[in-house]
């Protein structure tokens, strides 16, 4: 069954009831942790050694990126998150700790690898442009050891929690012999798992509860390029069948996004983006939003409408956006 998801399908007084619930949800973090800088400065020449602008550096600052913005974007919204990743030795360590203590969230779950840098992603933008990126990481995939001490660290958290959240950036910490492991456990414990993933992995992503592509991501991995609702419609049920998901949930960008779900529904879910100033971390924030949502309760329309929403938030502003439950309550309250 196909149909587009509008306020006649997902209540307005219930979703308003899902989104107080949120606090109740508990949600595993578990995936690639970045470091995001940021320079911020101004131009005012062209350098004479090569045709590059010259950005006078006037200030730095850093932020939390990959699993760990997933994790920041989950204690925005009310719920409690459990973060369980790799990070280095090094003074990006020390920085990212630093800003997980200022968002008030639990390091308890990160585990050291001397022999890898910290993964950093650094921007320099200058009059709110940005100039270049810079990373700095090394992506070949963790050791035995190191899935181990990762498992070891997702075990103790398993029965506090009511899903597992998979973020995987493909820097090497989610690996064929991770998912192996992490996913028939949270099967066997019947907890909710979503996943945000990256194209090596997803036939390695068998059984999960819900895994939520953007539309290249579903189109290069099918061998086919959406260009039309047929080719999109057969690529979902396809992948759907191929990896034996509860459900699939695929973004489109301004088409906004649609629900293939193993019952034979399927939903689609316009845009509520008004404005799209950038869309860094919006990913996040979908997978972010559908794991609280229906960890707290929703069914997953309702979680897919809900994300949707703060995704439409979070593209609104420049650089990588938390959206608040109390944000969401507000554009909620706001509807006719």
């Amino acid at each position: 069954m196909s149909r587009r998801l509008e306020n006649t399908i997902v209540k307005k007084n219930r979703t308003l009831r899902i989104i107080d619930s949120f606090p109740k949800s508990k949600v595993m973090i578990l995936g690639d942790l970045m470091l995001d800088r940021y320079l911020w400065g101004s131009v005012e020449r062209i350098s004479p050694e090569a045709p590059v602008p010259v950005v006078h550096i006037e200030k730095e600052t850093s932020n939390l990126g990959g699993a760990a913005n997933v994790a920041a974007n989950v204690s925005a919204l009310g719920a409690h998150p459990f973060l369980v990743g790799v990070i280095g030795e090094d003074q990006f360590a020390s920085e990212l700790k630093k800003n997980l203590r200022g968002k008030r969230l639990p390091a308890s779950g990160l585990v050291i690898d001397s022999k890898r840098p910290t993964t950093v992603k650094t921007r320099i933008v200058a009059h709110s442009q940005q100039v270049v990126r810079v990373d700095r990481e090394n992506p070949a995939e963790i050791d035995s050891d190191l899935v181990d001490r990762l498992l070891s660290k997702a075990k103790s958290y398993l029965n506090q929690v009511d899903g597992i959240l998979i973020s995987d950036y493909g820097k090497g910490v989610i690996t064929r012999e991770l998912l192996a492991e992490i996913i028939p456990m949270a099967v066997s414990a019947g907890r909710f798992i979503a996943v945000d993933p990256k194209e090596i992995h997803f036939m390695n992503y068998k059984n999960v509860s819900v895994i939520t592509p953007n539309h290249h991501e579903a189109g290069f991995v099918s061998g086919r390029k959406i260009t039309n609702e047929k080719i999109l419609t057969e690529v979902g049920w396809n992948l759907l069948k191929t990896l034996e998901l509860e459900s699939l949930l695929i973004t489109r960008g301004e088409k906004g996004m649609t629900l293939f779900e193993k019952d034979g529904d399927l939903t689609h879910i316009p845009t509520e983006a008004k404005t799209v100033y950038d869309v860094t971390g919006a990913g996040d924030t979908v997978i972010a939003a559908l794991s609280v949502a229906r960890t707290a309760g929703a069914c997953m329309k309702e979680a897919a409408y809900i994300a949707n929403i703060a995704a439409s938030l979070a593209v609104a502003r420049f650089g990588t956006a938390r959206i608040t439950r109390d944000e969401l309550l507000e554009v909620v309250n706001n509807k006719k």
